[in-house]
């Protein structure tokens, strides 16, 4: 069994887990950000004081044994007219009343992880209530990174403010796996939230295993405006202040023109190669569909893109 950390948030992460979960020969555990403090995962931040759980939630879905009515369950949302609760989500509010009730958030991972069967781990990167910062191109700082998110200035950097401790399983997982994957997702604010934690930061420094980068297919407004993939990697490692990255694995599907001209109304573009030599190993892989003109990962070719990384990298 090879033991597999995927470390990111957001959708991008649980699109990823979806595919890897169907590897039989894999030990996988998912390392998640909690710094959102957006939607109803910052109303029960604030209301109840615990760490995000809106990006726990996604992944514990994700890699559920099977798609039934319990996943239903865990993502349904409220809506504008069911007052109080509109806006809500049913799988936030059974975490967080979980973990009122044990007096244990990461208990109440456990046990729901449980009860929808999960194939692997659910690891938060820290257990602190942390505020994700950006010092912005345009010499301002915001904070919050549901502000970040409405923002139209362009991010420069991420930060917390202080030393914020990383949840110690999260980091000996690194320490012990053979690849540790990061991404998919947004680059600062769902895929560096988790690697600026110092501990984390140290130990993909100076960890064992392979470490594989899935790269986004488009850029994002406001985080990624014109990147080429070695923005996105030179942005990594210059936040974790080392070359960390074994491969990159780069999206080579051709985007049908009206995703394009979708895409373009958000001021999203696609991300390209713009170097022939880099010194990390570069796979070329078909990893999306286009279903209903909208671009997401693909579960079996995220999975066979893996399997062939596995076999590649040794």
């Amino acid at each position: 069994m090879k033991k597999v950390v995927c470390i990111g948030g957001g959708t991008g992460q649980s699109a990823l887990l979806r595919g890897l979960k169907k590897i039989e020969d894999i030990e996988l555990t998912a390392i998640v950000a909690v710094a959102d403090d957006g939607g109803s995962t910052g109303r029960l931040r604030n209301q109840l004081h615990l760490p995000a759980m809106g990006d726990i939630r996604s992944v514990m879905v994700a890699l559920a044994e099977r798609e039934d009515l319990m996943t239903s369950i865990m993502n349904y949302r409220f809506d504008r007219n069911s007052g109080e609760l509109s806006g809500h989500n049913l799988g936030n509010i059974i975490i967080s009343a979980l973990a009122q009730g044990s007096g244990d958030f990461l208990q109440a991972i456990e046990d729901l992880s449980s009860a929808l069967k999960v194939r692997g781990r659910i690891l938060p990167s820290t257990i602190e209530d942390v505020t994700l910062k950006a010092n912005m191109k345009d010499g301002c700082v915001i904070s919050g990174e549901s502000e970040l998110r409405e923002s139209e200035s362009i991010i420069d950097e991420v930060f917390y403010d202080g030393e914020v401790k990383a949840y110690p399983a999260a980091v000996e997982a690194i320490y012990d796996a053979d690849y540790i994957i990061v991404g998919i997702g947004s680059l600062f604010t769902s895929i560096l939230p988790n690697l600026i934690i110092s501990d984390i930061k140290t130990a993909l420094g100076s960890c064992k295993g392979k470490v594989i980068y899935y790269c986004n297919c488009m850029s994002e407004h406001g985080e990624t405006d014109g990147f080429s993939m070695e923005d996105h990697v030179e942005a990594l490692e210059r936040h974790l202040q080392k070359r960390v990255l074994d491969a990159v694995v780069f999206p080579n599907d051709g985007i049908p023109e009206v995703c394009l001209q979708s895409y373009a109304r958000e001021h999203a573009a696609p991300v390209f190669i713009r170097d022939e030599e880099h010194e990390y190993q570069v796979y070329r892989h078909s990893l999306l569909n286009f279903r209903n003109n909208v671009i997401r990962h693909d579960d079996e070719k995220t999975r066979r893109s893996f399997e062939e990384v596995m076999r590649k990298m040794g």
